[in-house]
């Protein structure tokens, strides 16, 4: 990927989200700046969360291009900023939107430069900076240079100098060093930089996630409910008992100011940050709730004011999801509908010529109960479908990776590898690879006339198709013969290049023979290949391969 349009912010925005939903637990378990038992994953989390809320509810004008998708979700991190963390992301997205404002695409030296302006106002953002924070790693990815523009280059630098300082952070400060951890808030920024990688190399999230999800071993401490009263400390001194946070409205730069040097009167961690336009967003740890209150009367007027009481651990509030894991696939086909339903997989039925919308994939999704869920497209015209109806879930606060997936054989074979007891992000890594590891044919009969990579096709022809191209145009009529010799020419042409089991779903309209002949060729000319049938009942396609 060359540039990132709006399209492809706002798929980043759904990418950090499921990455820190990924990591939210082990993020929180580091967090031993100063006292243990944070929350800074959960803080992150939830900022991400609004800002892609906010993208979502925005009006298309808003959000047209790049630059506009990312003062939404500045503008959305904001109102909903958790935590010092959180403050610093809003901050981070601000600078990036102020840095790209009016570009339609965000390109190499265009990504360089919002990182560098994101940076600048996190570090503005806090009354005491201090190093060995996220402060630090922020510095870090915008210093980065590879020596190369290209977006993906630019990325992969930040990504890269973003981890190296973040294992640095235990010698700048000394709290990591003794607790043998590195800083929680900066492991974040590594998350979102590491999503924003995947999203430019085009692949899902989940799989850059799982690389260091996967030595993740961690006892995890309780954590408080979503709309607890009481919370764990994510910064600053233990001294101070209570997390005050509030917007604010109708005030301006001197009171802001005013405002913040209150503030730093009354405790540590302040942020008064705007959204360089007509929101504010104050954050300090004190003891005296109704002062830190006052002063936001004094300075304009505060709304959705939120008052904690730090406590190291609470009780876990009610389980959100019915189950931990589930698997979702629309499909075109009753009986491999059914074959899949066996499998305990959640379908979605579609009928040929009607894709099913977004919102109906997305109520598959919320009905399966489950955090984690995986989409299995398995049509290479339903995977944009997918990819709305996960960005909407996920928004939610679901896990939803989609697996690229675009023959229903491929999606077969990640089910056969499908397993639950895993861990998730290593079920999505193993479903994906045995998905891309799946060959492709099909035979179809040409519906009308139509020119194709080889030469022209008339309607009644039956055409061979290995990984999305046509190989083989055999004139009509299409009967049992003329099927035969097209899917035995077709599945040649797939055991050159190696393998050894052949997946066949006969469509709706297969003649009943074409099993066996196709099981007859195989035993002539590669009995070293397996042959495993089902039937489909696919009307698009008379016979579906896969080759493994």
């Amino acid at each position: 990927m060359q540039a990132l349009d709006a399209g492809e912010v706002r798929r980043w925005a759904a990418a950090c989200v499921q990455a820190l939903d990924a990591h939210r637990e082990a993020i929180d378990h580091i967090n031993v700046y100063p006292v243990a038992d944070g929350d800074t994953g959960s803080n992150l989390l939830n900022t991400v969360r609004a800002a892609l809320e906010a993208l979502l509810r925005a009006p298309g004008a808003e959000r047209a291009d790049a630059g506009g998708a990312l003062a939404v979700l500045a503008k959305g991190a904001l109102a909903g900023a958790r935590g010092n963390s959180g403050v610093i992301v809003s901050q981070v997205l601000r600078g990036m939107a102020e840095a790209l404002r009016d570009h339609a695409e965000v390109t190499g030296p265009g990504l360089r430069a919002a990182l560098v302006r994101g940076a600048e106002l996190a570090t503005a953002a806090v009354s005491r900076p201090v190093p060995g924070t996220m402060l630090s790693v922020l510095d870090a990815a915008a210093a980065a240079n590879g020596g190369a523009n290209g977006l993906h280059d630019v990325a992969i630098a930040a990504a890269v100098a973003a981890a190296e300082a973040l294992d640095h952070t235990p010698e700048q400060l000394s709290v990591l060093a003794e607790a043998g951890v590195v800083d929680a808030g900066g492991r974040g920024v590594v998350v979102l930089l590491d999503a924003l990688v995947a999203v430019i190399a085009g692949a899902p999230p989940e799989l850059a996630v799982a690389a260091r999800v996967r030595a993740d071993e961690v006892k995890v401490a309780p954590r408080p409910a979503e709309n607890s009263l009481v919370a764990s400390r994510e910064a600053g001194s233990d001294l101070y008992g209570y997390e005050v946070m509030y917007l604010l409205e109708q005030t301006t730069e001197v009171a802001a100011g005013a405002l913040r040097e209150v503030l730093v009167g009354l405790g540590d961690c302040v942020s008064v940050v705007g959204d360089g336009a007509d929101l504010w967003t104050v954050h300090v740890h004190c003891n005296d709730v109704g002062a830190a209150i006052e002063a936001g009367i004094d300075a304009g007027r505060p709304r959705r004011v939120r008052v904690a009481r730090f406590a190291d651990a609470a009780p876990d509030g009610p389980a959100r999801f019915a189950k931990d894991r589930a698997v979702v696939v629309p499909v075109l086909g009753d009986e491999l509908a059914d074959l899949l339903l066996a499998e305990g997989v959640a379908v979605l039925r579609v009928d040929e010529g009607a894709p099913p919308t977004p919102y109906e994939l997305l109520q598959v999704i919320t009905g399966t109960g489950a955090a984690h869920v995986t989409v299995l497209p398995g049509n290479a015209g339903l995977v944009a479908i997918a990819d709305e109806a996960a960005i909407r879930a996920v928004a939610a606060g679901q896990d939803v990776v989609v697996v690229p997936s675009v023959s229903p054989v491929q999606v077969l074979a990640a089910i056969a590898v499908h397993d639950p007891r895993r861990r998730a992000g290593d079920d999505v890594v193993a479903m994906a690879e045995a998905s891309a590891a799946t060959r492709r044919g099909e035979v179809v009969v040409a519906a009308e006339d139509a020119i194709t990579w080889i030469g022209p096709c008339r309607a009644g022809d039956v055409l061979g198709f290995a990984d999305g191209e046509v190989v083989l145009i055999e004139p009509g009529p299409p009967g049992a013969d003329t099927l035969a010799r097209v899917a035995a020419a077709v599945v040649t042409r797939m055991l050159a290049a190696g393998g050894e089991l052949v997946t066949a779903l006969l469509g709706r309209d297969a003649p009943a023979e074409l099993a066996d002949a196709l099981a007859e060729f195989l035993r002539g000319e590669r009995p070293d290949a397996e042959l495993a049938v089902h039937r489909g009942g696919q009307t698009d396609s008379v016979l579906v391969l896969g080759l493994e």
